[in-house]
């Protein structure tokens, strides 16, 4: 599963879309223009850009170099009817991962995303160390000062998105999302609840935290006491 912001101004290509990723057990968030896309783009917590070259306010090649510009990692997917040689090599050559071209089949954009999706995958370092925590990615396994630390399935995949977004503010709803799956129901408090359940394995009996709140936003992962 993969969350994919989906920049696309063609309403019945954009819900279509939606719904075969939908269906494939993505998230998607849609936009429509691209001086929207750019405002929206740092807020939230993305695995994939698909992104569509004639947009309204700023074309989709503008927002793929604004986009690098922040992020350098992040798999981008150009959609477009420009199929000439020239086209593809500008929008490679701004920051595009991959360059799809108007029609196309499903299962050929399905086939892309899995793709660009274990490209990134594996580019991740199989070791994160911030501080005195270690996590081995490779075998689910953390430390902390050299000391072993038991966690759960859940409570590594959220200390792990916590470093992997080190000195990032991460919503509540952004961390159900990614560590459980599901759109954030503002009536629970199971992330809160994982923190606490972090908090006491990672942080009791040292004097230094990392696991900061955010009063109003959500949770940070600091290194450095704010």
């Amino acid at each position: 599963m993969a969350q994919i912001f989906l920049v696309e101004d063609e309403e019945r290509v954009a819900a279509f879309l939606k719904k075969a990723l939908e269906e494939n057990g993505h998230l998607v968030d849609i936009i429509t223009d691209g001086a929207e896309a750019i405002k929206k783009f740092p807020h939230k917590l993305y695995d994939l850009i698909i992104l569509d070259v004639m947009l309204p306010y700023l074309t989709g090649i503008e927002v793929c170099r604004h986009i690098r510009q922040k992020d350098k990692k992040i798999p981008i997917l150009i959609l477009t009817a420009l199929n000439s040689v020239d086209d593809k090599v500008n929008g490679l050559n701004i920051g595009a991962d991959d360059y799809l071209v108007k029609p196309f089949h499903l299962k050929e954009l399905q086939a892309r995303i899995d793709a660009l999706l274990r490209r990134n995958s594996s580019n991740l370092a199989q070791v994160i160390a911030l501080g005195d925590i270690t996590l081995n990615t490779s075998n689910n396994t953390a430390e902390r000062a050299g000391r072993k630390i038991i966690l759960t399935n859940k409570e590594y995949a959220l200390l792990e998105l916590l470093m992997n977004n080190n000195d990032k503010i991460l919503s509540r709803q952004t961390i159900a999302e990614k560590v459980w799956g599901i759109a954030f129901d503002t009536g629970t408090n199971v992330v809160d609840v994982y923190i606490n359940y972090l908090r006491n394995k990672i942080e009791k009996g040292f004097t230094e935290k990392y696991i900061h709140t955010v009063i109003g936003k959500g949770y940070i992962f600091k290194t450095e006491q704010i």
